[in-house]
């Protein structure tokens, strides 16, 4: 009751390739490679993707919080012409 013994793996591939042939094991092979691939390429997009809207959410808040703080000293400005 113990795991897969490397004969039993072998047999079993031994039937894989008398079933498939090699040409289609390694189409089948390159399929899933490319697969892959193309998974990898939109999980690194993704994340890319994420940092890029943290950025521009970050940028954007420092641009409301710029232009607040120019709003009070303009509105300052104001206040300060109105006393004199």
């Amino acid at each position: 009751m113990g795991g897969i013994s490397i004969w039993q793996l072998l047999i079993v591939l031994v039937i894989v390739v008398l079933l498939f042939g090699t040409k289609r094991l390694k189409s089948i092979g390159s399929d899933l490679g490319g697969a892959v691939k193309g998974f990898k390429k939109a999980i690194t997009e993704e994340e890319a993707d994420a940092e890029f809207s943290e950025e521009k959410r970050v940028e954007t808040k420092q641009n409301k919080e710029a232009a607040s703080t120019e709003s009070v000293s303009a509105d300052s400005k104001a206040d300060i012409k109105e006393k004199s």
